[in-house]
């Protein structure tokens, strides 16, 4: 009983369950907002082409906010341990079968019921850099292993922000971590983002079943409503008749780099917004980036300002191994084992046009 204690005493000391705001700003007048809760990016605000500085990411005015709306859908998160969905909340590893909390559907979605987005992580900020640390231990929500992960958040002098990830483990899991951001390079919550330009460096993407698991196939986007190997506008083919946009309301899909894997970060997307000249671009280590253009915002969630969240006012681009990847295969892995490090790197860059 007394290490029981000590235990539940020492945990409550490192991870303290009250939420901090910590500001990160650069020379240029651009500022990132990070609570310890989720380590969750709840403010980020960029340079339009006349130098006005609006806050571009989706959110709340509070991190208290992302504490009590608990059905907010993952607003600014760090999303883990298994960022997108593992299909019928289960997996094998080694020979043994893991069941998962089904929190979507029959499926398992970004972690289960309290992910990553939901814990309260250690926080030290150094300038512009914050680091976040986290111990998950072994089989919460499912997942074997206990696992500590660092996620490292830095604002550089050129107006990008990095995201460096690392974890190690205690006994072969899985793992996929990303950042659920919202984007609007509009500045305003209340405009939608089908006029911005993407261009994404991806010549396949993985289909989907009903479930927006992937079906396993891999496809080229050649001749459908995903190339962006061209630059288009986010809306230019987003209604047209196609299975796969039916099934994700929109784009709700992951697409696979032609880069693959990479030992640094490379550039990989581009999104212009013709109406401000913000430029971001994206790069990442990942093989793969969910593209989602919150195809179900309704209006029924309140963020900053009042202001109500509607469908299509934002997009994700949530760099990650692929969906479902634990039962696939011919995916990429995420298995993480004993005496390895888990890396990734991700950076958004911004610009003006």
């Amino acid at each position: 009983m007394k290490i029981a204690l000590l235990s539940i005493l020492l945990c409550a000391t490192l991870y303290p369950q009250t939420p901090q705001i910590f500001t990160l700003r650069n020379k240029a007048g651009m500022e990132a907002k990070i609570t310890n809760y989720g380590g969750t990016l709840m403010s980020l605000k960029v340079p339009d082409r006349a130098g006005k500085l609006d806050d571009v990411v989706l959110g709340f005015d509070t991190p208290e906010e992302y504490i009590t709306k608990k059905d907010h859908p993952y607003f600014g998160a760090l999303v883990g341990r298994y960022g997108n969905r593992i299909g019928k909340a289960q997996f094998s590893l080694d020979g043994k079968t893991y069941k998962l909390a089904a929190n979507n559907g029959a499926n398992s979605l970004h972690g289960g019921i309290v992910g990553f987005n939901r814990r309260f992580w250690i926080a030290r900020q150094n300038g512009n850099t914050l680091t976040l640390d986290l111990m998950s231990s072994d089989m919460e929500e499912g997942f074997p292993g206990e696992l500590r992960v660092r996620v490292v958040y830095t604002l550089a002098e050129n107006n990008a922000l990095h995201i460096d990830y690392s974890a190690t483990t205690n006994k072969a899991t899985v793992l996929n971590l990303t950042n659920h951001t919202y984007f609007n390079l509009g500045g305003s919550p209340v405009k939608h983002v089908m006029g911005h330009v993407l261009k994404l460096n991806a010549s396949k993407f993985t289909p989907v079943d009903s479930g927006l698991i992937p079906t396993g196939e891999i496809k080229a986007v050649a001749g459908t409503p995903f190339d962006f190997l061209k630059p288009a506008p986010i809306g230019s083919r987003i209604d047209q008749k196609d299975e796969q946009l039916k099934l994700g309301g929109g784009y709700d899909h992951n697409y696979v780099f032609d880069k693959g894997i990479t030992a640094t970060p490379q550039p990989v997307v581009e999104v212009f917004d013709p109406s401000t000249g913000r430029v971001l671009t994206v790069s990442t280590t990942e093989p793969g980036v969910q593209f989602y253009t919150a195809n179900f915002l309704d209006g029924s969630i309140v963020g900053k300002g009042g202001h109500k969240y509607e469908k299509r006012h934002a997009f994700c681009l949530e760099t990650q191994h692929f969906p479902d990847s634990p039962n696939k295969p011919a995916f990429p892995s995420t298995v993480l084992r004993p005496g390895g490090t888990y890396k990734s790197s991700t950076i958004f860059q911004f610009g003006r046009r």
